[in-house]
C-alpha cells in the first residue's frame, strides 16, 4: 500500500481556515531537549557550562540557518509544491502587491490567458489601493496574506509581534476582499521558530515556492522566464511580484515581460494554473474518509469555513510538508 506523502498528510490533518493545535518538528523539540539537558548538565557538573553553552549556540545557529532557508520544512508544514493529486496543474504566486499600475495589467494578462493566480497581499498596500483586492477576488484569483507591513525583519519578531502583524493583515484582507485568508508566506520566506505555533492559531498554512524568477532584482524578462521555466513540472508553485517589480531596459515591470511566456509555456505542457485554495480545498476534500453513508462534507460547507475562518478546534496537528523537489 502506498503511503501518502508529507503534503498529502499535512492536507488531510487540518481542515481549510481552522485553527489547529501546535506541535513541534523534530528540529525544535530537539533544540529544546538540548537546552534542558545543558542547564540540568550546568547544576550538577558546572565545570561543563563550555561545553553546554557551545551546544546551545550551535542549536541557535541550527534553527536560525532553517529559517534562512525558505523552502525548509524543517520549522513546520511548508508548501513548496502542490498536493498530489493536483497533478495537471500548476499555481501562480504573485507578492507584494497590489500595485495601482501593475496589478491591473497583470489581471489583464491572466484573463486574456484563461488563468487563476495567488495574490499574496501586503495589508498597507490593501488599505491604499481596496479596489484592486476587490478586482483580484471579482476576477477569479485568490488574495492571501503576505503581512501587514511587509517588514524587512520580519524574522526577527517574537511570537506577540508576528501574531499582530499577520492578524492585522488577515483583518485587513478579509474585510476588503470578503474572504479571510488561508495561507501566508513570509516577506523574502524568511522565518523563525516562533511563526509556526501562530500561523496554528490562526488557521493558516505557509506556503513558498518551487522556483522563483528573481523579478525584484533582475530587469531582463527573458532571464527571469528561463528560470521559472527550467524543468517545468506539473504541482510546481511559481514565484512572481506585481509590487516592487523590477523594471527592464524599457521602464516596464518585469512581470508584464515575463507572464505571457510563462502562461503560453504551462499552456503548450498541458498545465493548468490554478490557486493554492482551490488546491487546498480539493486535496482536503480528497483526503476526507467517507461516513457510513458514503459521503462527505459538501464543498459549500468548506467553503463557509473558509470565508468564515474564526472557529477553532482541536485539530491534530500536521505532520511536516518537506517538498524537497529543489528549484
Amino acid at each position: 500500500m502506498n503511503n501518502p506523502s508529507p503534503t498529502e498528510a499535512a492536507v488531510a490533518a487540518t481542515t481549510p481556515g481552522i485553527a489547529r493545535r501546535w506541535r513541534p518538528t523534530p528540529l525544535i523539540a530537539g533544540a529544546s531537549a538540548l537546552h534542558v539537558g545543558a542547564a540540568a548538565a550546568v547544576a550538577f557538573v558546572p565545570a561543563t557550562w563550555p561545553w553546554a553553552a557551545g551546544s546551545v549556540i550551535a542549536s541557535h545557529l541550527v534553527l536560525v540557518a532553517a529559517g534562512l532557508w525558505p523552502r525548509s520544512a524543517l520549522l513546520g508544514p511548508n508548501w513548496t509544491v502542490l498536493p498530489e493529486h493536483a497533478a495537471g496543474q500548476i499555481a501562480l504566486t504573485i507578492d507584494d502587491g497590489p500595485h495601482p499600475d501593475v496589478t491591473p495589467r497583470v489581471l489583464d494578462l491572466l484573463d486574456r490567458h484563461g488563468a487563476q493566480a495567488t495574490f499574496f497581499c501586503i495589508g498597507d498596500a490593501a488599505r491604499r489601493y481596496p479596489q484592486w483586492i476587490e478586482a483580484i477576488v471579482a476576477r477569479g484569483h485568490a488574495v492571501e496574506n503576505h503581512s501587514q507591513q511587509h517588514r524587512h525583519h520580519f524574522s526577527l519578531l517574537g511570537p506577540g509581534a508576528l501574531r499582530r502583524e499577520i492578524q492585522a493583515a488577515q483583518n485587513t484582507l478579509a474585510e476588503i476582499s470578503g474572504v479571510r485568508p488561508l495561507f501566508f508566506r513570509a516577506p523574502a520566506g524568511l522565518r523563525n521558530p516562533f511563526l509556526e505555533p501562530v500561523l496554528c492559531e490562526l488557521g493558516l498554512t505557509l506556503a513558498s515556492w518551487t522556483r522563483r524568477g528573481f523579478d525584484t532584482r533582475t530587469r531582463e524578462p527573458a532571464v527571469v522566464t528561463e528560470r521559472l521555466l527550467r524543468g517545468l513540472a506539473p504541482r510546481d508553485i511559481l514565484l512572481l511580484h506585481d509590487g516592487n517589480a523590477a523594471r527592464d531596459a524599457r521602464g516596464e515591470p518585469v512581470v508584464l515581460g515575463v507572464l505571457p511566456a510563462v502562461l503560453e509555456a504551462a499552456a503548450a505542457a498541458g498545465l493548468q494554473c490554478t490557486t493554492l485554495r482551490a488546491a487546498l480545498t480539493s486535496a482536503t476534500l480528497a483526503a476526507q474518509p467517507a461516513s457510513p453513508a458514503g459521503t462527505r462534507v459538501a464543498p459549500d460547507r468548506l467553503a463557509n469555513i473558509q470565508s468564515d475562518g474564526t472557529r477553532t478546534t482541536g485539530c491534530p496537528t500536521p505532520h511536516t510538508s518537506h517538498g524537497n523537489r529543489r528549484r
